[in-house]
């Protein structure tokens, strides 16, 4: 079974790139990142506290595949609380298991996996056969993602857009548990200048190059 990790900031296009790479190959797709936004949603929906990691475990221990498909968490407030969650050592360990589980096991139909967020290739699957680090300047991300609220028709700006992106990375990059950082053989792939047809031919064309060392 062929896994390929795929790391990196937030908004910097692994979650379409990794999209299409599985569609390419064959492979399962999970968007890890969807696991915390439907616990923090759950808990958002329950009123609860973002700051009670013991509290927010039993919700992530709880959801299933069908959580993922909540249109809801592509919307910024969930994502705010996302990154909250996920600093929490028992969350992140309740989603160890899931993770790895479809890793291992996507279905007779799939030839592989990609698994894509921000601790793919150094923790959940540290032997994964490719690994890549995707990355863009934060005024490129932070572009992306304000076009990508306002077409859901948030209201709010760019400059908001870019200040939470910032808050994020240095959140993701020194949180305690698993921070955010390239793994030692992985493979970086800056979108900085890169659209999506350009970034999914280098990662496609670098993916096979290993793939093929390794036979």
């Amino acid at each position: 079974m062929t896994v390929i990790a795929i790391d990196g900031t937030f908004a910097s296009g692994k979650g379409t790139l990794g999209k299409r790479l599985a569609a390419h190959f064959g492979y399962a797709y999970l968007d890890t990142g969807k696991l915390y936004r439907a616990t923090a949603a759950k808990i958002l929906a329950d009123a609860g506290d973002l700051e009670d990691g013991k509290s927010a475990a039993e919700y992530a221990n709880a959801l299933t595949m069908e959580d993922l498909d909540n249109p809801e968490l592509k919307s910024g407030k969930i994502g705010a609380a996302a990154s909250k969650v996920s600093v929490h050592k028992q969350v992140r360990a309740a989603l160890f298991d899931f993770q790895q589980n479809f890793a291992k096991n996507p279905g007779k139909a799939y030839k592989g996996t990609i698994l894509d967020g921000r601790d793919i290739g150094t923790v959940i699957c540290p032997n994964a056969d490719v690994k890549l680090y995707v990355d863009a300047k934060p005024e490129i991300r932070a572009e992306r993602r304000h076009k990508e609220l306002v077409s859901y028709g948030e209201e709010i700006s760019y400059e908001q857009v870019l200040a939470q992106l910032k808050e994020r990375d240095h959140r993701d990059m020194n949180r305690a548990e698993a921070p955010l950082k390239p793994a030692a053989n992985a493979h970086l792939l800056d979108t900085t200048n890169l659209g999506i047809d350009a970034a999914f031919e280098a990662a496609r064309t670098l993916i096979c190059a290993v793939l093929e060392r390794q036979v």
